[in-house]
This record gives structure tokens, C-alpha cells and sequence, in this order.
């Protein structure tokens, strides 16, 4: 069972949207205008907004602007009129899931509200297997009382909201990777992948195409695609060790990568 939000000025459909959720078992709260909306999502929490661009009081920009102000995990669903397609574009780049254009059936609405949901209850599981992994980082979780960990975890604290770069010095078995942890999972990055590679245990030879990726034969054996850890990484964290076990050529590919903030697959 979920919590939808309908968000629709026209009664006859915004009535049979709501009886065709709450036929599936769903909770639904319907909302005439705009603003109406917008204090609604202000006040309690739902697991789907399915809302018409062209409302009174409020359009359905201002509707999607709350959800991501308010409710930034729940996932919307945009109603358009015939002939406004660059309004949904406009919309999906603005964090809407999915756009259905009017008049459709209401049989199509229940698939993509169904299909709209589990999608969020997939992301709603990657997020929470994301946070147990995050656990062994999280700075109480970080045995050590010296004043050398606690002076580190500090400095990792200061740091973690910043968008740079960090470079991170220790002998071996010191903790780096802990602190690299942590400054990612107090940091605005910790929804998205902490990506660890360790440089010391990939061959020179493969390094390159690991952390960039390559394109489908861009060499023998290269039957497909395959992504980097520079693109796993993107949104959140690449932590790269012993990076003064890679060549200079690798170093140098490396810096330009961090200095330009792109990559460019083989």
C-alpha cells in the first residue's frame, strides 16, 4: 500500500485516477490546484505525486519544485496535454520519473504508476544497502582515540562538504581508506558509490582501462562497452590507493582527468 498524490483540476479525471489507485490498495490524497499541492507535500510524506502541468494557482513546475525541496525520493509522474512534449521534457529534467501525454487510458496510468513505485522501492533498497556499507566509515564507527585519528577525522569533517579533491598520506595499514570512508559518508555525495581501487593490484597494463572504461573494440577482446570506475563513481566517491604504484603516463592521464573534471574512454 502506497501514499499517491494526484494532483489534477479536472474532477472527472482526477476522481477516476484516484478510484483506479484506491482499487489497488493504495492511499490517495487529490489536489484541485497547485498550491494546494505544494502545502500538501509541505506537510506529509508520499511514495508518488502524479501531477498535470497546467493547474491553477500553482503549475506543475512549482508542484515538481516541492517534491524535490520537500521529498526528494519520491517519484513523479507528469500529465501532459497533446502537443506539449518540451513542457515534459522540461519536467524530466527537473527530476519527474515519468510523463504520460493526455488523453490516455486509465488502464496505461495504473502500469506506470505500479511500475513508478517499485522503482522507487528499488531505489529506496539501494539506498539502504548503500548506508550499510557505508557503516565501517562512519567516524563513531572508526576505532582509534588518539589525538593523531582524532585530529585526521576532524580535518575529514572540515573537508567532506567541499566538491575537491583530497589527497590522503600514510604509511600502509594507517587507515587511509577509512578516512577517504568517512569524508564520503559525512559528505553530500554518501546517496551515490564509494568506488575504492587499490593501483597496487591492477596491472599497469589494465589500470588505464579500468578507471576509464572503453568503448566496444577498442582493442582485442573489447567485445562491448564496459564503464570505468571514473563513470561508477560519478555523483559520489572514487578512492584511488597507492596511486604512486601507477606509471607516470597513468599519473599524468589521472592528473588531467581531475584537473578537467572528464575522462574520455579508450
Amino acid at each position: 500500500m502506497a501514499e499517491i498524490l494526484i494532483v489534477e483540476d479536472h474532477a472527472a479525471l482526477r476522481d477516476a485516477l484516484a478510484i483506479a489507485a484506491g482499487a489497488r490498495g493504495h492511499r490517495v490524497v487529490t489536489a484541485e490546484r497547485g498550491d494546494a499541492a505544494v502545502r500538501v507535500l509541505t506537510s506529509r510524506p508520499f511514495d508518488l505525486v502524479v501531477t498535470d502541468l497546467r493547474l491553477p494557482g500553482a503549475d506543475g513546475f512549482a508542484v515538481l519544485e516541492a517534491v524535490r525541496e520537500h521529498q526528494p525520493r519520491t517519484p513523479v509522474i507528469v500529465m501532459t496535454a497533446h502537443g506539449s512534449m518540451e513542457a515534459a521534457v522540461r519536467a524530466l529534467r527537473l527530476g519527474a520519473l515519468d510523463f504520460i501525454e493526455k488523453p490516455f487510458d486509465i488502464d496505461e496510468m495504473e502500469a506506470r504508476i505500479e511500475r513508478a513505485l517499485v522503482q522507487g522501492d528499488l531505489a529506496e533498497t539501494v539506498r539502504g544497502l548503500r548506508e550499510h556499507l557505508l557503516e565501517p566509515y562512519r567516524p563513531e564507527n572508526i576505532v582509534g582515540e588518539s589525538p593523531g585519528i582524532r585530529a585526521a577525522l576532524e580535518l575529514a569533517r572540515k573537508v567532506a562538504p567541499a566538491k575537491t579533491t583530497v589527497l590522503i598520506t600514510g604509511e600502509t595499514g594507517t587507515g587511509k581508506e577509512l578516512v577517504a570512508g568517512a569524508i564520503h559518508a559525512m559528505g553530500p555525495r554518501r546517496e551515490r558509490e564509494f568506488v575504492a581501487v587499490n593501483c597496487a593490484a591492477v596491472p599497469d597494463t589494465l589500470l588505464e582501462s579500468e578507471l576509464f572504461g572503453y568503448e566496444r573494440g577498442a582493442f582485442t577482446g573489447a567485445a562491448r562497452r564496459r564503464v570505468g570506475r571514473f563513470e561508477r563513481a560519478h555523483g559520489g566517491t572514487l578512492f584511488l590507493d597507492e596511486i604512486g604504484d601507477m606509471s607516470l603516463a597513468t599519473q599524468a592521464k589521472i592528473l588531467r582527468a581531475l584537473e578537467d573534471g572528464r575522462i574520455e574512454r579508450l
